[in-house]
C-alpha cells in the first residue's frame, strides 16, 4: 500500500480542475468526481510528483493508468447517472474505478492480473469504495453475474467492441472503448459500425484475453 499523501497533493486540486476545464470538459458531475479522487493513492511512490500532470503513468505489472485528461474525455461520453450500474474493463490500480463509483450507484471491474485485481481491492476499500465490486478475470467476458449494465467503459484498446461485452449493456445503454486503431468510441446495444461516434484520438494500452497465468 502507497503511503498516504501529503497536504500539498490536496492543495494542487483546484490546479488538477483548472487543466480538466482547459482541455475542454464542462460536465460538473465529472470534475468534481475527478476533484475528490487524487491520483496520488492509485500510483507509485515515486511517481508522486507527477501524480497531478496531464501524462500516464506505469504501474505494476507493466500496466499504466490513463492521463487524466484522457480519462475525463471518456467519462464525459460515457454519461453516468447517479442511478447507474456500470462494468469497468482494465482496473489497474483503481483509478478509474474509484471515479466511478463517485458517479455510479454501483460499479464492477475486471482486472486479468490477480496482483492487481488484489491490490486494487484492498486500496479501494481502505479509500471507502465499498460500492466498487472488483473481480479477478477476463476482461473480454465482462461479468454476466450482475449484467445488464447501464454503462460499460474499456480502459484498454481492443479492435473491436467485444459482442460478449454489448450482450451485457441494457437496452438503451452506452459503451466506451478506445480502440487499437487509435480512436474512442461511444456506441449502444444495437449500434452499427457506422453508427458509433469517434469522439477522441487515443493509444491505449491493448486488451490482452484470459488472465494472467502468473501474479
Amino acid at each position: 500500500m502507497n503511503a498516504a499523501p501529503g497536504p500539498e497533493h490536496f492543495l494542487a486540486a483546484a490546479e488538477f480542475v483548472l487543466m480538466l476545464r482547459q482541455s475542454g470538459l464542462s460536465d460538473r458531475r465529472v470534475l468534481k468526481a475527478m476533484e475528490q479522487v487524487p491520483r496520488v493513492p492509485f500510483v507509485e511512490e515515486r511517481h508522486f510528483a507527477l501524480a497531478d500532470e496531464d501524462i500516464a503513468l506505469p504501474i505494476a505489472m507493466g500496466q499504466s493508468i490513463l492521463r487524466p485528461t484522457l480519462l475525463a474525455t471518456m467519462l464525459d461520453a460515457l454519461d453516468v447517472g447517479p442511478t447507474h450500474k456500470v462494468l469497468h474493463i482494465g482496473t489497474g490500480s483503481g483509478y478509474a474505478a474509484a471515479i466511478l463509483g463517485r458517479l455510479a450507484a454501483s460499479v464492477v471491474t475486471v482486472e486479468r492480473w490477480r496482483t492487481l485485481a488484489d491490490s486494487a481491492h484492498v486500496r479501494l476499500r481502505s479509500l471507502g469504495y465499498d460500492m466498487v465490486e472488483t473481480i479477478f478475470g477476463d476482461g473480454y467476458d465482462g461479468y454476466p453475474q450482475r449484467a445488464p449494465y447501464d454503462r460499460i467503459l474499456l480502459t484498454c484498446a481492443v479492435s473491436d467492441p467485444p459482442p460478449h461485452l454489448l450482450a451485457q449493456l441494457a437496452p438503451d445503454g452506452v459503451m466506451v472503448v478506445p480502440l487499437t486503431a487509435g480512436v474512442v468510441v461511444r456506441t449502444g446495444k444495437a449500434d452499427s459500425q457506422a453508427a458509433r461516434t469517434a469522439f477522441a484520438v487515443a493509444h491505449v494500452d491493448p486488451a490482452v484475453h484470459g488472465v494472467a497465468r502468473r501474479l
